[in-house]
C-alpha cells in the first residue's frame, strides 16, 4: 500500500482518494478514523493498531501538527515494541512510504487537515 500524494485535508492511496483521517494497514485502508478526543491521539485509538502489532507506526498529526500524542500512548507503544514516528503529514508520508519499500510491516496513522 502506497501514498501517491497529500495535500491539505486529500490524501491519495494507491490511486484512491481519502478526505478524512485515516488508518493504513499493509493490506487495507479504515477510512473515517477519528480519535476519542479529537486532536489527541489517545491508545484506545490505536487498539487496532497494538493488536495488529506493527514495526512501526507512523503518525501524520496534520499539516500545522496540532494533533498532540500523549506520553502515555507513546510508552504503550514502546511497550508493545512499535517503534513510533510522528511528522507533520507532509513529512509523515513519506516516511511511510519509505517503510514500507524497505518491507518493514508498517501502519500509518494521518490526520489530515490542521
Amino acid at each position: 500500500m502506497n501514498i501517491d500524494s497529500y495535500s491539505f485535508g486529500s490524501i491519495t492511496v494507491g490511486g484512491k482518494i481519502y478526505n478524512t483521517d485515516l488508518i493504513i494497514f499493509p493490506e487495507r485502508v479504515k477510512s473515517n478514523w477519528w480519535r476519542k478526543e479529537g486532536h489527541c491521539l489517545g491508545s484506545e485509538d490505536l487498539k487496532e493498531v497494538i493488536d495488529y502489532k506493527p514495526e512501526a507506526l507512523i503518525v501524520g498529526r496534520g499539516a500545522y501538527g496540532v494533533m498532540k500524542i500523549p506520553e502515555s500512548t507513546k510508552k504503550i507503544l514502546k511497550e508493545n515494541n512499535i517503534e513510533l514516528i510522528d511528522r507533520n503529514t507532509d513529512q509523515a508520508y513519506k516516511i511511510f512510504n519509505e517503510y514500507i519499500k524497505k518491507g518493514k510491516k508498517t501502519v500509518g496513522a494521518f490526520h489530515l487537515t490542521c
